[in-house]
């Protein structure tokens, strides 16, 4: 056989034939690497740990818990935090993150403070040990520090458990200013802005008007039914509709989640360029709800994947479930297709890599070439062809098929293992214990 034959190159407009990187008989399939647009590395520690039912009031059924019950143990553990425990545990969850395909992440970092709310001596202690975590593993990051106020819409003033999350507007400045510093090939410097119910609007207007031109934004949106009940109460409209109509949402902005939207919204999200990052088994975990995608799809809009709180780190479950989640809601099959791809699978990927790589609007503002290589000699790819591999890989079974994952140049995963795999997790079995210990 010629090794020419040996491995196919997955491209958006279709396969083609290839060099055998691998030098080995089995046919193989090379795939873009995926960006995940939504991460907050330490959650990776609790996943698991809010499953069991919150203490119920006299009378309360079982099904009466939701985002909001599941926050309170999401602050718990991040008042455990210390930079040491957040770069062992990024390290692992990054790790991780290449051993699934993924191989730039977009994390959204609100721990920036002591768990007291005191600063460190660095005030981005925090920040740097996620940075140096992506060094350490050789992911691609866009490090998205959090502007995070207020408690509410009315702007009652942070709780407790969220005083390590503040920033006032010079501080918050200041912290990216001193980052950008940080920036290469492989890492960014972005803004997040936590939510409308957490960054007051003139707050919103100031940080925007200061940022670089090419700045990628972030921000959670319309994720809660309650959040956007309180935006229409407090401020008039809707939260999506309130950020269209006082902001330059463009193609430099990705909007977190964007579950609930009204069809003005949906078209007016995708006439602005604008990313939505998509975190279906976050949204699924905490209830949030489905985001409408074949309403977006067919108003032309930008879309991506995000693994959020880390319940699962799978670019194929969130893409598998992003669809299973659109044929329960609707009842039909094969919802992402389209003429221009009737393969499910490839539709999907097609536009996750766009939304990383287009340079109109790349939602990481990094454009990595990355690329994946999946087991050739894997029984769920036995016969693939051109026609269904794709489709395989993302519906046909659980077991990762990620061999090989290479970034900038570097072979990072190899035989589906981290190369430092054992020394990572052994740091972050070291953390847990630690996070854990009363």
């Amino acid at each position: 056989m010629d090794t020419h034959d040996n491995i196919r190159i997955w491209r958006p407009d279709g396969w083609r034939a290839g060099d055998d990187a691998s030098g080995e008989g089995a046919r193989s399939r090379r795939l873009p690497g995926i960006a995940n647009l939504h991460s907050h590395a330490f959650q990776r520690a609790m996943a698991g740990m809010a499953e069991r039912q919150s203490a119920p009031g006299p009378g309360a059924r079982a099904g009466h818990d939701s985002f909001w019950t599941w926050r309170e143990t999401m602050y718990r553990f991040a008042g455990r935090f210390t930079p040491d425990t957040l770069h062992a545990v990024a390290a692992q969850l990054y790790a991780e993150m290449l051993e699934a395909g993924y191989t730039t992440v977009c994390e959204f970092h609100y721990l920036h403070h002591a768990p007291d709310g005191g600063r460190y001596d660095d005030p981005a202690a925090m920040s740097r040990a996620l940075l140096q975590a992506a060094r350490d593993t050789g992911i691609r990051i866009t490090l998205l520090p959090v502007l995070y106020m207020t408690g509410g819409f009315d702007g009652r003033p942070l709780g407790d458990r969220q005083r390590r999350f503040g920033h006032d507007v010079d501080s918050y400045l200041q912290l990216l200013d001193n980052l950008r510093g940080e920036q290469d090939d492989t890492t960014r410097i972005g803004c997040a802005l936590h939510s409308l119910r957490a960054v007051p609007a003139d707050a919103m207007r100031t940080v925007l008007a200061a940022l670089p031109r090419d700045c990628r934004v972030h921000v959670h949106v319309a994720e809660q039914v309650a959040e956007v009940d309180e935006c229409i109460a407090v401020r008039g409209a809707r939260p999506v509709q309130w950020l269209l109509e006082n902001a330059d949402v463009d193609a430099r902005w990705t909007l977190v989640h964007a579950t609930h939207l009204v069809g003005s919204e949906i078209l007016g999200i995708a006439a602005s360029g604008a990313t939505v990052a998509i975190c279906p088994t976050t949204e699924a975990n905490l209830g949030d709800g489905l985001f409408p995608l074949r309403d977006f799809l067919d108003a032309g809009g930008r879309w991506g994947i995000g693994s959020d709180s880390h319940i699962s780190v799978s670019p194929v479950e969130e893409l598998r479930w992003l669809e299973y989640g659109q044929r329960l809601l609707t009842g039909r099959r094969n919802i992402a297709a389209s003429a221009r791809s009737p393969s499910v699978g490839e539709a999907l990927l097609h536009d996750v890599v766009a939304s990383a790589a287009d340079s109109t609007g790349q939602a990481s503002g990094i454009d990595s070439g990355d690329v994946l290589l999946l087991d050739g000699d894997a029984a769920l790819l036995a016969g693939a062809s051109d026609a269904d591999a794709v489709d395989r890989w993302i519906f046909a079974g659980n077991r990762n098929l990620v061999r090989e994952t290479t970034v900038a140049g570097r072979r990072l995963v190899a035989d589906g293992r981290h190369v430092a795999a054992e020394s990572i997790a052994a740091g972050y079995r070291s953390a847990i214990g630690e996070l854990l210990r009363d």
